[in-house]
């Protein structure tokens, strides 16, 4: 962990630093704000280009599509919110418990970001004809890579099933940031987290200290 004085890094500018300061960086930064912001079929080629100020025959020469530029934007924003999710759940090291705990508030920290829409892999599926694949081929792998990394660290907190374990936290996850997306209240991450905690083996939970109870004569 860095000096306190470090400033810390918000998802979105973990997410725009993550894009090089290319014609195809720009063209990723530009399409990934304006998809989160105003939505896929909202934006159009030509908003994309003057925001990352290219040419249109750039975008066509390094994606070939509009539609390959989503799922260019989709599979970066993946990535790179994964890394920013697990370094967030690993920071201060601790038990199994302890890194599946720091799940909500993290998201909570997200979800109080004024460049915070939800989730795009929720949003692009959302937008788009239903029986479409190829979007919702590209959410679940998403999907998989983080259901696994939270089902390896129920199974080391000792989690009689974690797979079973490992979607229900996801389940909360996705609500908590369709929740937030929708009431704009980061709040919404404490409930979600109560509810995570009384998924975990009762052994395991430490429940808080009440304050002692005053009796008052009367």
């Amino acid at each position: 962990m860095g000096k306190s004085s470090t400033k810390k890094r918000s998802v979105a500018e973990t997410i725009a630093g993550g894009h090089e300061e290319s014609a195809r960086g720009r063209l990723l930064s530009a399409a990934t704000r304006l998809f989160c912001k105003n939505g896929i079929n909202a934006t159009g080629i030509d908003a994309i280009i003057n925001e990352a100020g290219t040419a249109k025959t750039t975008l066509y020469k390094l994606f070939g599509s509009k539609t390959n530029l989503v799922h260019a934007v989709l599979e970066s924003e993946g990535r790179l919110w994964r890394e920013w999710f697990i370094a967030s759940v690993e920071a201060g090291g601790g038990s199994a418990q302890a890194k599946l705990t720091r799940i909500f508030p993290a998201l909570k920290e997200w979800f109080r970001e004024e460049r915070f829409y939800g989730c795009p892999f929720i949003n692009a599926v959302g937008e788009h004809d239903k029986d479409l694949k190829q979007f919702r081929a590209i959410a679940m792998k998403h999907k998989k890579v983080v259901l696994a990394y939270i089902e390896k660290l129920a199974g080391e907190m000792g989690a009689a099933e974690p797979e079973v374990l490992a979607h229900q936290l996801g389940l909360l996850i996705d609500g908590a940031i369709v929740a937030a997306m929708v009431s704009r209240d980061p709040g919404v991450a404490d409930t979600a987290g109560l509810a995570a905690c009384s998924l975990f083996p009762p052994s395991r939970v430490k429940k808080p200290k009440r304050a002692p109870v005053e009796l008052v004569a009367v």
